[in-house]
């Protein structure tokens, strides 16, 4: 719980006073979380369902029972939030209101998203299927995830589109220019 109180802290610049923390939806989805996490755990399904919605009710945001979440993570705002059952959140994480980690209909077991530690995924994300985004990553408000995001590599708009990857091939693409004029160059001279 320390954890989780100081990763609001940290992650909330709006904060004037600890006593605030107590107010934040985040914190009580989260705790619910760890009670309904606990007795899926044991197997009692039908009582970790009952925390679970008692939760989305008195907070706004869905944690599915068997959810994996991660310690210090901060779920900023949180109304609309939905983590579905096989995802896995990794520690230090950051996800603002309105982010979906569900799956797409079409597979079975492992059908969520797997987020590593300390990523951030903005405003009105979805983050659909068994996919993967590595540690450090950030995913801009309102991008649509469907494919594996490398660690450390920032996804923005709808569809999703990684940025690192663009701004390299642009580089490229100024290099073979650079070449071809130099070559041209060199053709007009013999």
């Amino acid at each position: 719980m320390l954890k989780l109180i100081r990763a609001i802290k940290h992650n909330d610049p709006s904060i004037r006073s600890g006593l605030e923390i107590l107010f934040y939806p985040g914190l009580w989805a989260i705790l619910f979380h760890r009670l309904a996490n606990g007795l899926y755990k044991i197997k009692l399904f039908l009582l970790a369902r009952i925390i679970s919605q008692l939760s989305r009710w008195l907070t706004g945001i869905e944690i599915h029972p068997g959810a994996r979440i991660g310690h210090g993570v901060f779920i900023d705002h949180g109304a609309g939030v939905v983590l579905g059952e096989t995802c896995e959140v990794g520690d230090n994480t950051v996800i603002f209101h309105g982010v979906t980690l569900g799956g797409t209909g079409k597979d079975k077991g492992k059908r969520h998203p797997t987020i590593g530690k300390n990523v951030i995924i903005g405003a009105g994300t979805s983050v659909l299927g068994p996919i993967t985004v590595g540690e450090g990553a950030k995913i801009g408000a309102g991008a649509i995830v469907i494919k594996d995001v490398p660690a450390g590599h920032t996804i923005v708009s709808e569809p999703s589109r990684d940025v690192n990857l663009e701004q390299s091939l642009r580089q490229e693409i100024e290099l073979l220019k650079q070449r071809i004029e130099i070559l041209e160059r060199q053709g007009k001279t013999m």
